[in-house]
C-alpha cells in the first residue's frame, strides 16, 4: 500500500532520486516506487495517461471491445484503467519492472503481462498483432532508446494506430532525445511504414517535478509540455528485423 500522507515534496525527491543511466539501476528503482508510483505523479499533476488516451479515443473508428491493445511501458496499469472506462478490454502489457507488473496485475486489466527491459531487451510482441499500440512515458533519455518505436510499428496490426506520449523535460538530453525521436518518426513515414494522424501539442502535461517548490513559485509557468503522436501503420508496412 502507499503512504496516503505523502506530499509533493515526496513526490519531487522520488523524481530526483533516480539519475542513474544504467538500466539494471532503473529496473530497481522502479521496483522500489512502484508502490508510490500513482501517488506521486497524482501529486505531480500528471495527466498524460488520460490526454493520450482521450486523444487515442478520438481517432479510433472500431469496436473498442474487439480491439487488441499493447500497453508499452506499462508501469501500474494506469493506461488500462482509463481505456477500460472508454470500452476497451483486450491488453498486453510489457514493462521492465518487476514491482510495476505486480501493481498492473492486480488491476486485473491484462490478458497477459510480460516483463522486458526496452532497449536491451527486443519488445516481447509478435509483429503484425495488436490494433492499438499506446506508450505513455519512458520515451526520454535514459529510458527507452529511440528506436523502440519501429518495435511499437512492428507490433501493430497493419492499419492499427500506434500513441505515443511524452513530456518535454527541461534537461539538454531530454532535447536532443526528442530531436531524435522525430527525426526517427518522419523517417518512418518518408519510408512507408506508417502516416501521421495528427499531433497533439499538450501544454500542461505534469507539473515540472525537477524544481523545489520554491522555484516553482518563483515561475510564471510551473508545468512542462508534452506532444503526444498519433500514426496509422501502413497496410503495406514490413519493418520486421
Amino acid at each position: 500500500m502507499s503512504d496516503s500522507s505523502r506530499t509533493a515534496d515526496d513526490a519531487r525527491a522520488a523524481f530526483q532520486s533516480c539519475k542513474s543511466r544504467d538500466p539494471k539501476d532503473q529496473v530497481q528503482f522502479y521496483d522500489s516506487w512502484a508502490e508510490n508510483y500513482e501517488e506521486d505523479h497524482t501529486l505531480m499533476s500528471y495527466r498524460a495517461p488520460d490526454l493520450a488516451v482521450n486523444f487515442l479515443s478520438d481517432h479510433f473508428s472500431g469496436n473498442p471491445e474487439d480491439a487488441l491493445v499493447l500497453d508499452v511501458a506499462c508501469g501500474s496499469g494506469w493506461v488500462a484503467r482509463v481505456m477500460v472506462k472508454l470500452g476497451f478490454r483486450l491488453f498486453v502489457g510489457v514493462d521492465g519492472s518487476k514491482g510495476m507488473l505486480e501493481q498492473a496485475a492486480q488491476t486485473g486489466l491484462y490478458q497477459d503481462l510480460k516483463l522486458a527491459l526496452l532497449g536491451p531487451e527486443p519488445l516481447p510482441a509478435p509483429p503484425d498483432t495488436f490494433d492499438v499500440v499506446i506508450m505513455v512515458g519512458a520515451l526520454d533519455d535514459g529510458f527507452a532508446p529511440v528506436s523502440v518505436v519501429r518495435e511499437l510499428c512492428n507490433a501493430a496490426k497493419p492499419g492499427g494506430l500506434v500513441c505515443m506520449a511524452r513530456g518535454d523535460h527541461r534537461a539538454t538530453s531530454s532535447h536532443r532525445y526528442k530531436k531524435d525521436l522525430e527525426r526517427e518518426l518522419q523517417l518512418m513515414e518518408e519510408d512507408g511504414l506508417w502516416s501521421l494522424v495528427r499531433v497533439q501539442h499538450v501544454h500542461r502535461y505534469m507539473e515540472d517535478p525537477h524544481v523545489t517548490q520554491e522555484e516553482q513559485e518563483e515561475q510564471e509557468e510551473r508545468y512542462i509540455t508534452g506532444n503526444i503522436y498519433l500514426y496509422r501503420k501502413s497496410s503495406r508496412a514490413a519493418v520486421h528485423s
